[in-house]
C-alpha cells in the first residue's frame, strides 16, 4: 500500500460524511408560520398546529417531530363520521411542491405527550420537524390556552 492511500481513504470518508451532514441539515425549502400549541390541563397531551410551505420543486414528506419540552411527538389526523370523532396516527404528511399543508384543529396535527414540565400559555416551545429526506426544521411554537381557536389567542 502506498503512503498516500490512507490519506485518500480518510479524505473520501470525510467527504461522504460531510455530504450526509449537509443533506441532513435544515430544510431550506420548507418554511413554517402560524405555529401554536393548545395546552390542556394536567398531564393531558397537547396539540401542535402549523402552516408548512414548500417552495421546492418536489413534494416533501413530514415524518415526525421532537421537542426537548415533551417526551414524545406523533403526527395524527382527526376525522369524524356519523357523529363519532376519531384520531389516527399518520406515518407521513406530504407537502406538495410549491404548495402548503396546514396542521389545524380537527385535521392533521402533532400530538405532544409527556411534558417534561407544565407548559404555560404564552411560552414559546421549540419543536424540530423531521422530513423523509433527512432534513429538519426547528420551529418556535407559541403555547395557547385550551380554549384557543388559533395562533392569535
Amino acid at each position: 500500500m502506498n503512503r498516500t492511500a490512507p490519506f485518500l481513504i480518510a479524505g473520501l470518508l470525510a467527504g461522504l460524511l460531510g455530504s450526509n451532514l449537509a443533506h441532513a441539515a435544515g430544510a431550506t425549502h420548507v418554511t413554517a408560520s402560524h405555529a401554536w400549541i393548545r395546552v390542556l390541563p394536567g398531564a393531558l397531551p397537547a396539540g401542535a398546529y402549523v402552516v408548512l410551505r414548500n417552495d421546492g420543486g418536489a413534494p416533501v414528506a413530514l415524518t415526525g417531530a421532537s421537542s426537548p419540552a415533551y417526551g414524545m411527538a406523533m403526527l395524527h389526523q382527526s376525522s369524524g363520521a356519523g357523529g363519532m370523532s376519531r384520531m389516527t396516527m399518520v406515518d407521513a404528511l406530504t407537502i406538495p411542491a410549491h404548495g402548503t399543508q396546514t396542521l389545524a384543529p380537527g385535521g392533521y396535527h402533532l400530538m405532544l405527550m409527556d411534558a417534561k414540565r407544565p407548559v404555560q400559555p404564552g411560552e414559546r416551545v421549540r419543536i424540530t420537524l423531521q422530513f423523509r429526506d433527512g432534513s429538519t426544521l426547528p420551529v418556535d411554537f407559541i403555547a395557547r390556552p385550551a380554549n384557543a381557536l388559533g395562533d392569535q389567542g
